[in-house]
This record gives C-alpha cells, structure tokens and sequence, in this order.
C-alpha cells in the first residue's frame, strides 16, 4: 500500500485555495457620523454665523460704502487725490521691493536649514520666527533707536546725509521684517521633504551650482515659492503698525494705502477712506483665491508623473 501511495499521482491544489484571505474588516463608523443629528446642525450654524459676522459682513459693508456713490466717484476717491495717488505708488514701491529681499533671504535661509546641520540652526529658526511673535509697533521703535536722529546710527547717517528714519528707506525696512518668514517657512518643509538626493546626482554628473539649482531644485520648490510670494506680499502691501511708527505719518511723503485710509477716515473722508481700503480687501480676496488654486494644485496628483502601467 505504501508503494501505491507513492506511485498516485499528485493532487493539484490551486494557488487561491492555499491563501488565507484575512476577513474584511468592519466599517468603522466616524465620530462625525455617531453624532446627533442637531449637535452637527448647531455646531456647523454656529461655525458660520461666527464667520459670517467677523469676515463677510464686514468685506460686504467695505465695498456697500466704497460703490456706495457709483463707480465715477469711486475711481475719483482713489485716483482723484495726489496725496492718495502718491500712498498707492509708494506702496506699490515698498511691497515689491520687500518681497525680492524676503524671497532672495527665504529660498537661501530654508537651503541653509533644510541642508545643512549646523550649530546655532535652532537659533537661526527662531530667529526667522522672531516676527510672528513680535508687535510691528515694537519692530518699528526698534529701527526708530538704531536709525533715528537720537539712535545708534542716527548720528552718522546724518553727517553723510542719509535718512532711514521718516523715510522710504525706513518703509522697506520696516516691511521687510515683518514678512520675513512667509517665504522661509514655506519652502523649509517643501526641501526638506524632496530631500538632497536628485541635487547630489546631478553635481555628480558635471552639473554646475546653478544649473543645479535651476533645473533641479526650483521645479520642485516652485509651488511653495509662489505661496510663499503671494502671502509676503499681501502682508506688505496691508502692513500698518511698523510702517506707522517709522514713517512719521507725513502726508503726500510717507502715507503708504494702509496709512492714507486711517487718515481718511479720521478727517471724516469716509467715501473716500473705503474705497481705497476696498483695493486691500480686492487684494485680499485674490489672496485667498490664489492660495486655495496653489493649494488644489498641489493636491492634484500629476497624471505625467504617475507609472505607466502597461510598462509596469
């Protein structure tokens, strides 16, 4: 009998048969779906109610009064005036102008940061933080006591003829350091996820510094440049309290369009005031609608980058 057992032929069993298949697991309800009915109703009401009355009543109020006399005499308030003329040029001269020195110092800072260890990286952090956390009235007084007449370098910059203080020079100062994390902090992350590997490949295949930052490292960084940019310059062009305390709040001179709508309004100019606080809230807007684009298209898988799956 042993010798027929050997001689039997074999029993083919199918590949299927032999693989545990683990049991689909149940379907785990969410907290959001075990919970009453009307605590979601109230909850979601209440979240709205919240918003509507902190950011859409009062964006609909700023346009209602800015159009309020029609669209000659809103264009009249904001172009009609040499002293409001001369706040919306120089404020279209301070923020670009901030926004270049912030992404030139944010794309070299998140290098620095996301390549290197180095000693004092917590320090040179913190530091770039040091804004968020610091009032722009405080940033100001502090380039008053090192720029102005009675300041450290005050003195020899009016023996050379030099004027920071009370001045446009004041302005970007000022400007620029109140932006300066947007770029920084966005593109940190961003390099340090990509990681080093594709820059040290191509510097291994003859590629120069630059070619290498091109073509390698800016297309991968180049989303969260242009969300870095857009927020830097929103926060410049709507900067108020640094700007106050080193302009001198001289008209026709150094009232940028935050500056020139408090002054407005306090010389009870009201249509006027609103219709130059509606091109902030216009830009604010764009704000918003250029970061919620970046932000899907950074969530939208590329379908070039996807694997080929008849090659797979």
């Amino acid at each position: 009998m042993a010798t027929d057992l050997l001689d039997a032929p074999p029993i083919l069993v199918p590949f299927e048969a032999t693989v545990k298949h683990p049991a689909p697991a149940p379907a785990v309800r969410t907290r959001g779906n075990r919970d009453p009915l009307w605590l979601r109703w109230t909850l979601t009401l209440l979240a709205l109610a919240v918003l509507g009355l902190l950011v859409v009543v009062p964006v609909v109020n700023v346009f209602v009064n800015a159009f309020g006399n029609g669209v000659k005499a809103y264009f009249a308030a904001l172009f009609g005036n040499a002293d409001t003329r001369h706040a919306i040029f120089l404020t279209l001269t301070v923020a670009p102008i901030a926004v270049v020195l912030n992404t030139v110092f944010g794309v070299a800072a998140a290098w620095a940061l996301a390549r290197f260890r180095f000693r004092g990286r917590a320090l040179l952090i913190a530091l770039i933080d040091l804004p968020f956390s610091v009032s722009p009235v405080v940033a100001g007084l502090v380039f008053v006591l090192l720029f102005g007449l009675q300041g450290w370098f005050g003195p020899w910059l009016q023996e050379h003829g030099l004027r920071v203080i009370f001045a446009t020079p004041g302005l970007i100062l000022a400007t620029t350091f109140v932006t300066v994390p947007f770029v920084a902090r966005e593109l940190l992350p961003v390099l340090e996820a990509n990681g080093p590997e594709e820059e040290l490949a191509a510097l291994s295949l003859g590629a120069s510094g630059w070619q290498m930052f091109w073509r390698i490292t800016v297309p991968h960084i180049r989303i969260g440049l242009l969300y870095g940019v857009i927020l830097c310059n929103a926060r410049a062009m709507g900067e108020f309290g640094a700007v106050y305390v080193v302009s001198g709040h001289i008209t026709g001179r150094t009232d940028t369009i935050p500056l020139r709508v408090e002054k407005l309004f306090q010389e009870y100019q009201s249509a006027e005031s609103f219709a130059l606080a509606s091109s902030l809230t216009f830009l604010a807007l764009l704000t918003l609608v250029a970061r919620a684009m970046l932000e899907r298209r950074v969530h939208t898988p590329d379908p070039q980058s996807a694997p080929n799956k008849e090659h797979a």
